[in-house]
């Protein structure tokens, strides 16, 4: 008997246990969520995404999650976009995006936007509307968008969601504030549009006046015809009354002539009176007509005035910020040119400095090794650069006398009594002895001179050391010859 309930028991606790497993992973989506169920989901797909009903989510091979569905309002406070015209305008606006439930958008919503963040969803969008709000506006002018309100929203809805689409969402609603501009042209459009009515509003005033005066000429014409023509008849009737009293009464015929003529005295009057009355009323309704005529003369002339001070103002408002713009342009081109200018003469004195740097660097390295080279005399070392600068010196000693122009010298030398030479050539000599020494120009620099160089006499002059090789020779006339 026990062996028997054991295998039932058994049988009927995995059942159980199969049935509360599969309970726990059919998993329902809320009508609010879209429940996307990742990992092992077909060939080709990489999420399967239910709105409404159930799934079973095996496990190991399969996870879900939910997205959702409440709508999201993103303010969009765009400034300063330029419109068709080149003239910016401010479109503040709310947009409302939400997930979808299509198919293809629900998949670009798991791919895209699954495990996100509410804020970073809305940035996303923020972005997407931002550059495609500022495409739409411009592509329309500034009637366009403020007068065709809904045209301007087909537009907006026709360029944001596909953009949204691409990455799940679709867009709800558009809701545009108000529209401004810094310029004024969409006040000015208002202004004018305003005086338009209004003189329209004259105009039409005008034309019913007219037709009212039309009408009311015309009603008392009818009036008067008729009556005159009430006369008429009962001038009829009398006519007929009396020849009636003419056939009865034959023996008062003279009475019934007199009256007869007393009948055609009062039609002729009548008639008179009624051409009068026709005369006076046709009087009455042309001078109505003239003044309507005027009036609308009148109102047509405020219009068109109105008109071209609305175009003029706007023109001379457009050529004010084609000025600013202009000027803006030519400041910044200034200041531009002013900071490259600045910026050359720093970097060419900074140039200059280096260079000065580094020859001032090569001189002391190259004075170094020359100091170094006379075994640290210094002394030896600037005499030795002097003995290099004599060649120099001899040159522009020769140079200064060279170069001096002397046209014609007449000199009348009779000699010097005291045998020392003539005064021609001690003029010569004193000019030769003008120039520094040598050892005069070494010594002021604080070197003296090798010995080869010569010495100073007593007299002040340098005494050259005759070379060894340096002999006389006797020309053929016997004067001596260095």
């Amino acid at each position: 008997m026990n062996l028997w309930i054991l295998p039932v028991l058994a049988f009927i606790i995995l059942f159980i246990s199969t049935l509360v497993f599969l309970a726990s992973r059919f998993k329902r989506c809320p009508s609010d969520e879209i429940l996307v169920v990742y990992g092992r989901v077909g060939e080709g797909q990489s999420a399967n995404c239910i709105h409404g009903g159930g799934v079973m989510v095996w496990p190991l091979i399969q996870d879900y999650a939910f997205i959702s569905l409440t709508p999201m309002t993103i303010s969009i406070p765009l400034q300063n976009a330029l419109s068709l015209q080149n003239i910016r305008i401010n479109v503040p606006s709310t947009f409302t995006v939400g997930i979808s439930t299509e198919p293809g958008i629900m998949t670009n919503a798991a791919e895209r936007l699954l495990n996100q963040e509410k804020a970073d969803i809305e940035e996303m969008a923020k972005e997407i509307i931002f550059g495609q709000l500022r495409l739409t506006v411009a592509s329309l002018t500034i009637e366009q968008i403020n007068q065709d309100r809904e045209s301007f929203l087909d537009s907006i809805r026709k360029n944001v969601s596909p953009e949204l689409n691409k990455i799940g969402l679709y867009l709800i609603n558009v809701n545009i504030t108000d529209i401004t501009d810094d310029s004024s042209y969409i006040s000015s459009i208002g202004k004018k549009a305003a005086a338009e009515a209004i003189n329209q509003a004259k105009v039409d005033v005008a034309e019913q006046e007219k037709l009212g005066a039309i009408g009311e000429s015309e009603a008392t014409k009818a009036k008067e015809i008729r009556v005159a023509e009430n006369i008429a008849e009962a001038e009829k009737g009398k006519k007929k009354a009396e020849s009636e009293r003419r056939i009865y009464v034959q023996d008062r015929e003279a009475e019934a002539i007199a009256g007869e003529n007393i009948a055609k005295a009062n039609i002729a009057d009548s008639r008179a009176e009624l051409a009068v009355k026709q005369a006076t009323a046709e009087q009455k309704g042309e001078v109505a007509k003239r003044v309507a005529d005027v009036e609308i003369q009148k109102a047509q002339y405020k219009a068109e005035i109105e008109r071209l001070n609305a175009e003029e103002v706007a023109k001379e408002e457009i050529e004010k910020k084609k000025v600013e713009i202009a000027a803006e342009a030519k400041a910044e081109r200034t200041r531009r040119e002013a900071k490259g200018e600045a910026d050359a003469i720093l970097l060419k004195y900074i140039a200059e400095a280096d260079g000065i740097k580094r020859v001032l660097e090569s001189k002391s390295s190259g004075y170094l090794s020359l100091v170094k080279g006379c075994n640290g005399d210094a002394k030896a070392a600037a005499t030795l650069l002097m003995t290099e600068k004599i060649e120099d010196i001899v040159k522009l000693q020769v140079e200064a006398i060279r170069n001096l122009k002397i046209d014609k010298i007449t000199v009348w030398d009779s000699g010097s009594g005291d045998g020392s030479g003539t005064t021609t050539s001690n003029f010569m000599a004193g000019l030769i002895k003008s120039l520094p020494p040598l050892h005069d120009v070494a010594g002021m620099a604080g070197i003296e001179l090798p010995k080869y160089l010569g010495e100073i006499s007593a007299e002040g002059n340098a005494s050259v050391k005759k070379s060894p090789k340096s002999v006389q020779k006797k020309t053929e006339t016997g004067e001596d010859e260095k």
